[in-house]
């Protein structure tokens, strides 16, 4: 026999001998035996008073006559005078104390007893206080003489789940219950800021009936009766994306988050279990308890009706009282035992809200939600200006996180972590994935200061959007977090491999320093080196698909480097966001499904394909502005539908950078502009000061992250001549340009000597212009054509005989700038009728003394084989250090460096080996050699 009924039992078995005792002393008609009956009657009376109470007499209707007996008026009036002295100072006091303890812990709509609260829409955000309370009703001590109801108030979020247990006849009780509780909260707190979802084994329509119109909001959602398992696993998936994405900074708890940071993104979720005190699976019950013990930290909130289950987690209860009475009616004022009171106190439940009232207010709370979803939040809504400082602003030290739109009203964070080191970004041309790198780009900059996070940005496309973080003509500004900015790069390849080189050097030194450090991990890096500048490194490419789009050497160590980083960066804080208009069409992912595996956060815009799960087409329905935003690899659980606000408009994104450039720091330097329609110019390439020991010729700019100058040293040893290979007078006068003037400016005036020989007509212009160049910096120049090369090119193989002979050098050296050497070939292949030699043969015995004696030959050849008959008998390729190749295919390179050369031409590009220097050849930018003006 359970508890209850025994207590029942021995209840009934008392007031049955004690209505026995009282029937017997009035009737007694012995007057000698009526004082000795009434003496035990009364004290039978007040025994029973001290044992149960007055109350409990009270609610027995057959002992209320007793009570009014003036026979019985000494016992009572010795018990109420003892209740007095014990209660007394309590009963003056306390009710009063803890209305005002449940008023302060409980603020408006929480405690406040009554409707009056209903049908105002709350306004609390979760950032600030959250009640720690919240109101079932009003409770009066046992025992006490008559006071002041007091209210009672149970923790709920945060703070304890709750288990309410009640009977079959007091079943509705607990439903309306629920029902007013969950009224408070959700009328408290902003819409949207509290989910709710109900599971009620015994009705399809699941109980809290006048909640319903919440559901046409998402805000209530009723789950099936025999899919328990679904919801406890929705709940599971809750948890560890909560751990995994938010949770990330070291914070316990989403509470604890909320209070560091001021604000709260994640809603809470309560979960109303109703059972029919049938016990549970046992797969449930363990799922159950999962979510118990794991759910508060991160916002969710069991409440459990008659469900059969010990949870290990705080919880507290409330048990409903059946009448003693099977007779009395219900509904009616409704009582019962609460945890927070104890068993020495009866609450007695409020009032059940009025139904027209609530289903009213529920409505209204829908429509403010829809309202909200409907309004268009802007750029600035998202990072308002509040949030635009970095003093006290928050650490990359575990993760990156980006507020990009906004989900009820709420923002909503991307998360770069261990968890989810990469990101993969999709979606057709025009679906908004520029406005969304934009977005968190923007949200970034704004929450983390440039010593906590270092942007690398490229743009495969033919756009300029990224070339707003650098400074322009007409705007000054810069992103302080930029450090390089790439823009139209679609056709060089080379430069999002050098990104990737940069990426995978920037990796291991980390690494080595973690090591030194005996860590492994940035965080711990950065706990044991605090003076170091470590800060993470977000790497953003736009159509990635462009470094992929061959079958050559460049794709394959594109494609070996980007495993590297994407598995291997997340613990060195370095992570990629890369976007794609079809990820599916990359073939050289084929056989390495492990590089996606890395991209755990997916984004996907609208009709975007094969970015997220394959069974999840979440994607294909969105309407514009929003995007699927998913920590899950792409599975259909993890989808958060967000509203993504314009970036591009005016005064957005625009205006936050020009806020930030004003508050970078002062030792930070502008960001490189890696633009592919634009050539450097040569002021921007720098050589070696004058002091330097060995003068450097500078033919261009390779293709690296620094914008280093593709330079040669022109030491006084063998091979130190150029070549430049090409059908076009503009590519080679550039580069032989910018290899003397470079070199020029490197000697002190008067201390070189340069001479320049035209042997095309077409390079006339280019090598008088080139002249007249150095006279100014102060070199002696000389000049000669087709008529005087013969001449020329005699007496400078004499004199390096000469040199060589006696192992001399020149005092100065000697610069031999030849434009279109095949152009004199009748000369060169004319023989001397005294020596028997050729013109070639002193040109190439030129080329193959002259640098041992001061003497470098920086010529043109208008294709590879014309160089090539130069670079036989007695020459070899060795005798020309370094080439640069244009207008001709790698095939023909063959015989001039090791292994087979990947080049196909294009347009103010070239391709650069010096074999004492590279490894292989490199690509090469064409400079721009006009004179600046002014």
């Amino acid at each position: 026999m359970s508890g209850r009924g025994e207590r029942r039992d021995r209840v009934a078995s008392a007031f049955e001998q004690f209505r026995a005792g009282v029937g017997a002393a009035f009737g007694a008609a012995a007057a000698g035996r009526e004082a000795a009956v009434l003496a035990h009657a009364r004290a039978m009376f007040e025994m029973w008073l001290r044992a149960e109470g007055l109350d409990a007499i009270r609610k027995d209707p057959s002992m209320r006559r007793v009570l009014d007996n003036p026979l019985m008026a000494e016992p009572l009036r010795r018990v109420l005078a003892d209740q007095r002295e014990v209660f007394g100072a309590w009963v003056a006091s306390e009710p009063r104390r803890l209305e005002e303890l449940v008023a302060g812990a409980a603020p408006g709509p929480a405690s406040e007893p009554g409707e009056q609260w209903l049908g105002e829409l709350g306004k609390a955000d979760g950032a600030g206080p959250v009640p720690e309370l919240w109101r079932i009703g009003s409770a009066l001590a046992d025992r006490a003489p008559r006071h002041q109801p007091f209210p009672v108030a149970v923790p709920l979020l945060d703070e304890s789940h709750l288990e309410i247990r009640s009977t079959s006849r007091t079943r509705a009780a607990a439903e309306t219950l629920v029902e007013s509780l969950l009224m408070r909260v959700v009328s408290y707190f902003r819409p949207g800021m509290v989910s709710v979802n109900v599971w009620d084994v015994g009705q399809l329509t699941g109980a809290v009936p006048g909640l319903y119109p919440l559901t046409r909001s998402g805000v209530l959602t009723v789950h099936d009766p025999g899919r328990l398992d679904e919801l406890l696993d929705e709940l599971s998936d809750h948890i560890r994306r909560v751990h995994t994405r938010v949770l990330i900074d070291g914070h316990p708890s989403l509470r604890a988050l909320a209070a560091g940071t001021e604000t709260r993104t994640e809603p809470w979720r309560i979960a109303v279990l109703v059972g029919g005190h049938a016990q549970l699976r046992e797969e449930d019950r363990r799922a159950l308890q999962r979510v118990a013990r794991n759910g508060l930290a991160c916002g969710i909130q069991l409440v459990l009706v008659d469900v059969p289950v010990t949870l290990s987690a705080p919880l507290e209860h409330v048990e409903l009282i059946e009448p003693l009475n099977a007779a009395e009616a219900i509904p009616g004022p409704v009582t019962a035992r609460c945890s927070m009171t104890g068993k020495h106190a009866t609450v007695t439940l409020d009032e059940p809200l009025p139904r027209a009232v609530v289903i009213s207010a529920c409505h209204a709370i829908s429509d403010e939600l829809d309202r909200v979803r409907s309004r268009v939040a802007t750029f600035n809504d998202l990072v308002p200006p509040e949030m635009r400082s970095w003093e006290g602003g928050d650490s990359t030290k575990a993760s990156v996180r980006a507020a990009v739109g906004f989900r009820d009203g709420l923002p909503v964070e991307l998360a770069l972590c261990d968890a989810s080191p990469h990101a993969l970004i999709g979606g057709p041309s025009g679906s908004g994935k520029t406005n969304f790198l934009l977005t968190m780009i923007g949200s970034m900059a704004a929450r983390y200061s440039p010593h906590e996070l270092e942007l690398y940005l490229l743009d495969f496309k033919e756009g300029v959007s990224f070339a707003q973080f650098t400074p322009g003509r007409r705007d000054p500004t810069w992103l302080p977090h930029a450090r390089l900015v790439g823009v139209n790069i679609n056709t060089d390849r080379e430069f999002g491999l050098a990104l990737l080189r940069f990426l995978a050097e920037e990796m291991r030194r980390r690494a080595d320093a973690a090591k030194a450090h005996e860590v492994t991990k940035l965080e711990e890096l950065r706990a044991v080196d605090p003076g170091g500048r470590w800060p993470r490194v977000v790497a953003v490419i736009d159509e990635f698909q462009y470094l992929f789009t061959e079958k050559d050497g460049v794709t394959r160590e594109a494609v070996a480097l980007l495993e590297d980083v994407a598995r291997r960066g997340r613990s060195q804080g370095i992570h990629l966001v890369l976007s794609s208009q079809d990820v599916s069409g990359i073939e050289a992912f084929w056989g390495r499904p492990a590089i996606f595996e890395q991209f755990v956060l997916r984004v996907a815009l609208p009709r975007s394909r094969r970015v997220l799960a394959e069974l999840n087409d979440e994607s294909l329905s969105l309407p514009r502005w929003h995007v699927v935003l998913n920590h899950e690899s792409g599975i259909r659980h993890g989808n958060e539908i967000v509203r993504v606000p314009d970036a591009t408009a005016k005064n957005t994104m625009d205006s936050l950078q020009a806020e930030l450039w004003r508050m970078r720091p002062a030792e930070l330097t502008e960001p490189r502009l890696f633009d592919a329609n634009r050539s450097p110019r040569l002021s921007e390439l720098r050589g070696p000061a004058r002091t330097a020991s060995v003068p450097v010729a500078v033919l261009g700019q390779l293709m690296d992250v620094a914008g280093s100058p593709a330079s040669v040293p022109m030491a006084a040893t063998p091979g130190r001549n150029i070549a430049v290979i090409s059908s076009s007078t503009a590519d080679a006068s550039a580069v032989l340009g910018a290899a003397a003037l470079s070199l020029a400016g490197q000697h002190r005036p008067g201390s070189a000597r340069f001479t320049v020989a035209t042997l095309v007509a077409d390079a006339a212009g280019p090598a008088e212009e080139l002249a007249r160049r150095l006279r100014g910096l102060g070199h002696p120049v000389e000049t000669a054509g087709l008529d005087r090369f013969g001449a020329l090119i005699g007496g400078l193989a004499a004199d390096v005989s000469a040199r060589l002979t006696e192992g001399t050098r020149r005092d100065e050296p000697h610069y031999l700038l030849l434009y279109g050497v095949d152009g004199a070939s009748g000369i060169l292949e004319r023989k001397d009728p005294d020596t028997f030699r050729s013109g070639l043969d002193t040109l190439r015995q030129v080329l193959k003394g002259g640098p041992e004696t001061g003497l470098h030959v920086l010529g043109w050849w208008r294709s590879v084989q014309r160089l090539r008959s130069v670079l036989t008998m007695g020459a070899g390729v060795d005798d020309v250090g370094c080439w640069v190749a244009f207008d001709v295919q790698g095939g023909e390179l063959g015989t001039l460096a090791p292994g087979i050369v990947a080049w196909s031409p294009r347009q103010a590009r070239g391709l650069m080996f010096d074999r004492y220097t590279q490894r292989r050849p490199e690509v090469m930018i064409v400079p721009d050699i006009s004179e600046e003006t002014p």
